[in-house]
């Protein structure tokens, strides 16, 4: 398949850029944040990149101090009994394309979509993404839930796979504790994020219909 961040379809990191356009927002480069996480969840998940005597992973040189931190991170998720569980029956990093309907006020359209889930259970037809977060309380990760538009993620990735509920599990940078919270198709946080992202969906699609992001990359 493709590389998929060469490709074209909608993603919900496409739609959080296009938001920052769409209301002018000017945020700090997050790169290094991505960065870390990246690190985090392939450590989990994609352990054949990670270089652990160079201290890299996927091309990217860290900090000895950052591979430290993120191998306490992922000894606390093993040591989660849930996580440790689940993660014997998961597909790492699955790809899903797919054209969907969307729906605003009642205005049906089209786009072609895409995501990638950190962990994608096809049995059980739901998935689970691994989140780094400087909570230290399960109230506060739940808040980041909100503040950084993850209900909105969790939703869109439910969409494309026709999911009925997920899973984000937070992993806290501080304190090392492992904070989960469950998503289902109609509850409040599931509701939030259709709300959010059909939305930012509509505007996209009036602005560049069904074109995949090209021209959103030549915007931001």
């Amino acid at each position: 398949m493709t590389d998929y961040y060469s490709r074209t379809e909608l993603s919900n990191s496409d739609l959080s850029k296009f938001k920052d356009l769409l209301f002018g927002v000017n945020k700090p480069d997050p790169t290094k944040a991505y960065q870390f996480g990246t690190l985090i969840d392939m450590m989990i998940t994609e352990p054949d990149k990670v270089d652990y005597f160079n201290y890299s992973c996927d091309g990217v040189i860290y900090a000895k101090e950052e591979f430290e931190q993120a191998e306490k991170m992922k000894s606390a998720f093993y040591k989660d009994d849930f996580c440790s569980n689940i993660i014997k029956y998961a597909e790492f990093q699955k790809v899903m394309v797919e054209n969907r309907i969307f729906n605003y006020g009642n205005f049906h359209f089209n786009i072609d979509v895409r995501c990638k889930w950190d962990m994608w259970f096809t049995k059980l037809k739901w998935g689970a993404d691994i989140k780094s977060t400087t909570a230290t309380t399960q109230a506060q990760f739940e808040a980041a839930v909100k503040h950084f538009d993850y209900d909105r993620q969790r939703a869109f990735y439910m969409k494309i796979a026709c999911s009925e509920q997920d899973m984000l599990i937070g992993i806290s940078k501080k304190n090392y504790k492992i904070f989960k919270v469950p998503i289902k198709e109609g509850d409040t946080l599931y509701n939030s994020g259709v709300e959010k992202y059909s939305y930012l969906a509509y505007e996209y699609y009036k602005r560049f219909g069904n074109i995949g992001n090209a021209q959103l990359k030549e915007a931001v």
